[in-house]
């Protein structure tokens, strides 16, 4: 049975597909990004006839990714500080970090299920599709249950900018803003160019997932209790730290335990920008090693 949902707005992309060969590649993010809403909105259409079971699920949700949180208060009965840092100050990671990995799960997670379309040879049926396959991917069983951890991170986030003794001068108000969006995008590259290893070496989701929902929870602590090596492979090799690490050293007035340049705080844009590049790469590299199963 063919797959439900890309038969007249698949036809209208067709023109759309033809218009941005002619115009660039302004208009093929913008023709992708339409094949994206469009995909995402059939699945909602699809999840949302089952309303009870969509609220359950989506409270589920928001439940227990406030047991992450939970964790941490309980661990401030015991202590004023941890690495030095105060409980509102962790908030402020903590709801950071999980407002970015919520959005990007919410955007893209779905490319998870590379590897099964690549075993299972459906990864041709895609690319024989008007429409752009790593957009199909990523929309793929799009669900809004997953807005439940950027929801409960960004409650988090609020309260600790309200208890947090900071003077909000607009410089570090205009960096919270832009770095929940550059740490969404970060995350969004980093989901792409792990799962594109699947075209090489097969399934290698708990390895994208140490990096994904594992780097998650560590952006979560402050980089003072981890080892000094972690904290620079998570600059200069994966770069986590640009997420919220980083540029929370501005906004909390906190010192940086690796003597980096002041710049890099202000890095988060130039580092996005840098790894969607490197994502937008490794798939197209995975699409030219591709060959199909053969059946």
């Amino acid at each position: 049975m063919a797959d439900p949902g890309l038969g007249a707005p698949a036809v209208r992309t067709v023109a759309g597909a033809r218009r941005a060969d002619r115009t660039g590649w302004y208009a093929r993010a913008r023709w992708a990004a339409r094949a994206w809403w469009l995909c995402a909105a059939m699945w909602t259409r699809s999840s949302m006839s089952y309303r009870a079971s969509f609220t359950m699920m989506f409270a589920a949700n928001l439940v227990i990714t406030f047991l992450d949180f939970a964790v941490i208060v309980l661990m401030f009965r015991h202590t004023a500080t941890l690495g030095g840092w105060t409980l509102p100050e962790l908030g402020f990671l903590y709801g950071t970090s999980g407002f970015a990995l919520g959005m990007a799960n919410l955007l893209v997670g779905s490319i998870d299920s590379l590897g099964d379309r690549i075993r299972t040879g459906t990864l041709d049926v895609m690319l024989i599709r008007p429409a752009p396959a790593l957009a199909q991917l990523c929309a793929e069983r799009f669900s809004l249950r997953r807005l439940g951890r950027p929801a409960q991170s960004a409650a988090v986030l609020l309260w600790s900018l309200a208890a947090l003794d900071v003077d909000w001068t607009w410089d570090k108000t205009l960096l919270t803003v832009v770095l929940l969006i550059s740490g969404t995008v970060i995350y969004c590259a980093i989901w792409i160019g792990f799962a594109c290893l699947q075209f090489w070496w097969g399934e290698t989701r708990e390895f994208q997932n140490s990096f994904t929902f594992g780097g998650g929870v560590m952006l979560q602590y402050p980089p003072t209790v981890f080892a000094k090596e972690l904290v620079l492979g998570v600059v200069f090799v994966v770069p986590l730290a640009f997420v919220n690490w980083l540029p929370a050293l501005h906004v909390l007035g906190r010192p940086d335990p690796l003597g980096l340049p002041i710049a890099f705080r202000f890095a988060s844009p130039a580092v996005a920008a840098l790894c969607v590049l490197a994502a937008g790469l490794a798939w197209r590299a995975g699409l030219r090693a591709y060959r199909g199963t053969g059946s």
